[in-house]
């Protein structure tokens, strides 16, 4: 298939006049296996897992770019509701969980984190309500992490 002068004209402007990038890649990760009755071995488990996972996303997002001539503005990777993964520890203050997905995204070099939230449409768990009253001190205490 031959393209017209018209049509590589278009999809020049798309990149020079229009800025055309990708506004984010996003990675989802399941961290249901990451659950523990103890916190500080969940939020191990969540950090090996995350370090495994999503090594190598920044590096094959720039790869994408280099391939295809397009900019990637965002990496990000969105997990598991954390009020599901926090639920079932004893902790009161799941802030530290935010920190553990702070940490690890700053490590690798991934530009935000969803996940930090509570699925609250059909009520509120001990979990939720626990989470919910953390996210100001969690957001307040990260730089990559998003909530809802």
């Amino acid at each position: 298939m031959l393209f017209t002068p018209y049509e590589i004209k278009e999809t020049v402007d798309m990149f020079l006049r229009y800025k055309l990038d990708i506004r984010a890649i996003t990675l989802g990760i399941s961290l249901l296996d990451c659950v523990s009755a103890s916190g500080t071995e969940t939020r191990r488990r969540m950090r090996d897992k995350i370090l495994r996972v999503a090594g190598n996303l920044v590096k094959v997002g720039q790869e994408i770019e280099i391939e295809y001539g397009i900019p990637i503005i965002n990496k990000r990777i969105s997990v598991t509701p954390i009020s599901l993964i926090a639920g079932a520890s004893e902790d009161k203050n799941y802030t530290a969980y935010a920190q553990t997905l702070d940490e690890v995204a700053r490590d690798l070099g991934i530009d935000f984190v969803g996940g930090y939230s509570a699925l609250v449409h059909k009520g509120l768990t001990g979990g939720d309500e626990r989470l919910i009253a953390s996210i100001p001190e969690a957001l307040a205490s990260t730089e990559r992490v998003c909530s809802s």
